[in-house]
């Protein structure tokens, strides 16, 4: 049935006629070898519909390839996927650079280590390290800082107390005090819900 639109009229007649066009061509320049141009056919037919399956489940395939990168729900809620040693990371953005946090909710603090603390520009020479903090690894020293921004999946905080940990630590950590700022997390099977 065609629509009543002059206009949609005319673009489904140019887009009929060049159809046909390139049809005509494609059957023109294969007219000796009709074997080939199956092959082909069912070669563009197969790449169609892979970018078809690949755009449909991009969520799904995303969050299986990069389980640290938090995805929006809604306009409330975060989700973050088990990582395969069990434990859920998130990349945050703090100050302008993307951080891989692990989420601990044993932590009291976000603890950023040396080496991310120095990604963001903090001179780890001027911090006093002198608050006692207990770790799996015993007890350490960590020295305060003020985060300007920090935004998780859309979600920006301003002006972020934080810790950064005076021993070795190879992944910062996202601790209880960040978690707060969501009004609850659930853990549901291998999704971590972050809401607020």
């Amino acid at each position: 049935m065609l629509p009543d639109d002059p206009d949609a009229q005319a673009r489904l007649f140019y887009l009929a006629m060049l159809g046909m066009a390139v049809t005509s061509g494609v059957f023109y320049s294969y007219r000796d070898r009709f074997g080939t141009a199956i092959q082909h056919a069912a070669i563009w037919v197969l790449i169609f519909l892979g970018a078809v399956l690949a755009y449909g489940f991009k969520d799904p395939l995303m969050s299986q390839l990069y389980p640290d990168r938090a995805q929006a729900i809604d306009e409330r809620t975060v989700k973050l996927r088990r990582a395969d040693d069990g434990h859920f990371y998130a990349r945050l953005t703090v100050d302008g650079t993307p951080l891989r946090f692990m989420v601990d909710t044993g932590a009291s603090n976000l603890v950023l280590s040396r080496q991310d603390a120095r990604r963001i520009g903090i001179a780890l020479e001027d911090l006093n390290f002198v608050v006692p903090t207990s770790t799996a690894n015993g007890r350490v020293l960590g020295a305060g800082v003020t985060l300007d921004k920090v935004e998780l999946a859309g979600f920006v905080d301003h002006d972020v107390r934080a810790m950064v940990n005076g021993g070795r630590m190879h992944t910062s950590l996202l601790g209880m005090a960040y978690l707060d700022r969501f009004g609850g997390f659930t853990v549901d099977g291998d999704l971590l819900l972050l809401s607020r």
